[in-house]
């Protein structure tokens, strides 16, 4: 039954094309060379002859041919359409590749003869790659999914646009030429709504990001997508509401938890121990830094903090004579870790080879000043030490401050009496540390004294306090009653 269609066929004339295809020559064209190609093979004289059936023998669905054949004709024979590809433009372009699949990339701008396609932008180094096999291409970009859009921030040139492909790889293409800008973006942008039109599966992702981008969120017309766009995914849908559903029963659980955690704080709350139990206990320790000068001599038992006194004594030992004592900022780092030692009550031993540095010494004695609740010039005898020190006979002077160190509570007066013959000795040699007695004066003045309410104007606070440490040491005999040490 074959052989007799096969002999049917050869009988037949030549075909003569039907008026279904008046408006594109080059189909025809195309047609009538396939007419002219039956002639040698039987084959395509059967496969010809189907082109031209009759309007009554043609299917009411369409044929779907291979892609090859609907390719090289331009032709769809269901219902005898024709279907008209986009415009390829080709030209030098500038293009620079700045991602590639999220990861960053150094950019590195490049002449590159671009062609574009129906669904890719070709880029090759030079005009004649063209006519190479397809491995020979520099790069190609896959427009399904991309996203195009102007761009200022990623170059100062003009006339540039950004490409990001469904991958999360990204271009840049420039030209000097605006109209030819503007022309290669709307036909890349053509291009990328045409081929993504029923392609709405591809995740954008972020450059250098696991973040997903939006779909089509910069493409003209994204706004007005159908409605069934969201039911042709059903698995993304799906796991939004179990997330959703998820998230309403434990936010439905929560305000039930919420009473419960709040009980259970205040059980909490009411029945932990006060400090004193937990300092009893030893699981709290008083600490030295930042404790009240008063508090401190009365746990220890003494009138002069042990700390200050171990200080004092070593840099009595060895650093009478160093360049800059007190003046000269030790390691804060190890400042710091000489302060944790003596916050936590461990033996402490300066003449360790870690604590060699005099200037640590000396700056953890500074800082243990300082961070003192109350100074060790009180807060209420500011002021008078103030007026004091503006009295001009020097007498009057002298007996007017020592009346007011004799009013100070006996360990501020004690530690008073033990720093000042101190810093009388480092002032005896002044020749070899270099510290004067205003030196001394401003590294002192504002670490031993400073008003409770800084109302008036710091420089001048500053300038008496300098002034009155400078004058306590330069009398410390007479107003302390040293016997010559």
């Amino acid at each position: 039954m074959a052989s007799t269609r096969i002999t049917n066929l050869q009988a037949v004339k030549p075909p003569v094309l039907p008026p279904v295809l008046p408006h594109s020559t080059a189909a025809q064209g195309a047609v009538q060379m396939r007419i002219k190609n039956v002639q040698s093979s039987t084959d395509r004289l059967s496969q010809s002859k189907s082109m031209v059936l009759q309007e009554s023998d043609l299917p009411q669905k369409p044929i779907n041919r291979h892609r090859r054949n609907q390719s090289q004709h331009n032709v769809v024979v269901s219902g005898a359409a024709l279907f008209e590809p986009l415009v390829e433009l080709k030209e030098h372009l500038n293009v620079a590749k700045i991602s590639e699949s999220g990861k960053k990339q150094r950019k590195n701008w490049a002449l590159m003869w671009t062609v574009l396609t129906s669904d890719q932008l070709l880029l090759y180094k030079d005009k004649q790659e063209t006519s190479q096999k397809p491995g020979g291409k520099t790069d190609v970009v896959q427009l399904c999914g991309a996203v195009i859009e102007w761009t200022k921030e990623k170059s100062s040139r003009k006339n540039v646009f950004q490409i990001t492909t469904n991958t999360g790889s990204e271009y840049l293409i420039q030209t000097d030429n605006c109209s030819t800008a503007n022309k290669w973006c709307d036909a890349i942008r053509k291009t990328i709504n045409s081929s993504t039109k029923d392609e709405r599966g591809f995740p954008l992702r972020r450059s250098n990001s696991t973040e997903f981008l939006p779909r089509h969120s910069s493409l003209p017309n994204y706004g007005s997508a159908s409605p069934n766009t969201k039911r042709q995914n059903p698995i993304h849908r799906r796991s939004i509401n179990m997330f959703g559903s998820s998230k309403l029963k434990h936010s439905a659980s929560d305000s039930a938890d919420k009473n419960g955690v709040k009980n259970r704080l205040k059980k909490f709350i009411t029945r932990r121990p006060s400090m004193k139990t937990l300092q009893e206990k030893g699981l709290i320790k008083d600490r030295v830094f930042g404790c009240h000068l008063l508090t401190l001599c009365e746990r220890e038992g003494t009138t002069v903090p042990k700390f200050v006194r171990i200080c004092l004594e070593a840099v009595d030992k060895r650093g009478l004579d160093v360049d800059g004592i007190y003046r000269v900022s030790g390691n804060l780092a190890t400042i710091q870790k000489l302060r944790f030692i003596i916050d936590q009550e461990e033996d402490l031993d300066l003449d360790h080879n870690q604590w060699e540095d005099i200037h640590v010494v000396t700056g953890a004695l500074k800082m243990f000043f300082r961070e003192l609740p109350e100074p060790l010039f009180p807060f209420r005898f500011f002021q008078q030490f103030v007026e004091a020190v503006k009295i001009k006979e020097s007498k009057q002077k002298i007996q007017a401050v020592k009346k007011l160190i004799q009013q100070l509570p006996n360990p501020n007066q004690e530690t008073m009496k033990l720093l000042f013959s101190h810093l009388h000795r480092v002032l005896a040699f002044s020749k070899k540390n270099l510290m004067s007695t205003q030196g001394i004066g401003i590294v002192f003045g504002p670490t031993l004294m400073w008003p409770e309410l800084d109302g008036g104007n710091m420089a001048v606070n500053m300038v008496y306090q300098n002034q009155i440490v400078e004058f306590i040491l330069i009398e410390s005999r007479e107003i302390f009653n040293m016997d010559g040490k």
